[in-house]
């Protein structure tokens, strides 16, 4: 497939400067990142687009900086909701420090019932991209469950602290802090650990390969989301076993794609779907496996891998409304989207699609590098038609210039 040029050469000139200002040549640089020298030419000239989330990534990686700075993406500064997420990171970092089960809890909790409701009320909002909600409840949830461990009700507190530590995860991901990440899906292994409940290590696997993925380790997320799947594989009796054995195939599919392995990501995808037909859609957990989330993420894999009509092709059999989770659908949105970008000539569907997840979740469209680069190449092609005036307005609360 030809290269396309970058609607946006700012993001070449800030690679080239990062790259300058270590004092790396091209070709050094460019086998941090694990690319050509030829590509990372053609990106820094802008000859060449860097969409692709896995490359962008790399590139970061090999400069020691975040996506976010190579595409130039601001958090909005009139987005109150997403400065009030961000600023709630520090209190869950700073939670995540203090819920070390070898030491004894200090604060005096509510009663489990109560602490599980204010869990439930944290799940819904995240489902809802809610992130300055959750960020709110967690640090206080945290400990909470985290002291109610060392009394009589440490099972259920144990179990109800894995869900916390998830979730807490989960949202650090979502507000670009994956080594904070890390630390959440740790605190969750531990409360799993605790438990001795096979499922539920299962389930914490499936969150520290999410957060080794998202730091880029995506060997490491592989090997833990492998290994945790043979490991659940003589429990699929237990309730939830099936619906995170698939979960963790989904991982492994995203962590081989990651590694320049497309046969065997599409493999995992395959295994996924077939237990996916078994399992219909569920809510288990919160995981929303079925197959509906098995088809947006192989749209993600497709149109990362450089195939959007083939990620079109099977966005186009999928009902996105059959996960009731908007953390989800807004994946889907927005990676059709960029498929469609990519295609050309289905410009006006691919805006409405960006503008879909943009309601859906404000602040990660408006944070997001490859949600950026695909309303560039549609604002940079729609500038005479009608669809403009609705792009031109998503590009100005993203605070983005052509």
């Amino acid at each position: 497939m030809t290269p396309r040029p970058s609607p946006d050469p700012s993001i070449g000139e800030r690679i080239r400067a990062r790259r300058l200002l270590r004092g790396w040549s091209m070709r050094y640089a460019a086998s941090r990142a694990g690319i050509s020298h030829a590509t990372w030419s053609r990106i820094e000239r802008g000859r060449q687009a860097a969409d692709n989330r896995f490359m962008l990534a790399d590139i970061a990686a090999a400069l020691e900086c975040s996506p976010a700075d190579l595409a130039g993406i601001p958090v909005p500064a009139t987005d109150r909701a997403a400065a009030a997420a961000l600023a709630g990171v520090h209190g869950i970092r700073r939670a995540l420090v203090d819920i070390d089960l070898a030491e004894p809890g200090t604060t005096g909790a509510p009663p489990l019932p109560s602490l599980a409701a204010q869990l439930e009320l944290a799940g819904a909002r995240l489902d809802a991209c809610d992130y300055a909600a959750v960020t709110r409840l967690l640090p206080r949830l945290l400990r909470d469950l985290h002291a109610e461990t060392a009394g009589p009700g440490r099972g259920p507190a144990l179990r109800l602290l894995c869900d916390a530590a998830f979730i807490a995860s989960s949202v650090l991901r979502q507000l670009g802090h994956p080594a904070e990440a890390w630390v959440g899906a740790e605190r969750c292994r531990e409360a799993a650990d605790a438990t001795g409940d096979p499922v539920l290590r299962g389930y914490a696997a499936y969150s520290l390969a999410g957060a080794a993925n998202a730091c880029g380790s995506y060997q490491r997320g592989l090997t833990l989301a492998e290994r945790a799947a043979d490991d659940l594989r003589p429990h699929l009796s237990r309730p939830g076993g099936a619906e995170v054995l698939g979960s963790l195939q989904l991982i492994c599919a995203y962590a081989s794609q990651g590694r320049d392995r497309l046969d065997d990501s599409r493999g995992w995808l395959t295994e996924a779907g077939e237990l996916a037909r078994r399992t219909g859609e569920t809510t288990t957990m919160g995981l929303s496996f079925g197959p509906t989330n098995v088809d947006f993420w192989r749209i993600s894999i497709e149109v990362n891998e450089g195939d959007p009509a083939r990620a079109a092709e099977v966005a186009r059999r999928v009902t996105p409304a059959a996960v009731p989770a908007g953390l989800r659908q807004v994946y889907y949105y927005a990676d059709t989207a960029r498929a469609l970008a990519q295609l050309g000539g289905r410009d006006r569907e691919a805006i409405r699609f960006l503008l879909t997840a943009e309601r859906l979740a404000p602040q990660h469209v408006h944070t997001s590098a490859q949600a950026a680069e695909s309303a560039r190449t549609l604002l940079e092609r729609s500038r005479s038609r009608a669809a403009g005036a609705d792009l031109r307005g998503l590009c100005e609360r993203m605070h983005l210039t052509v």
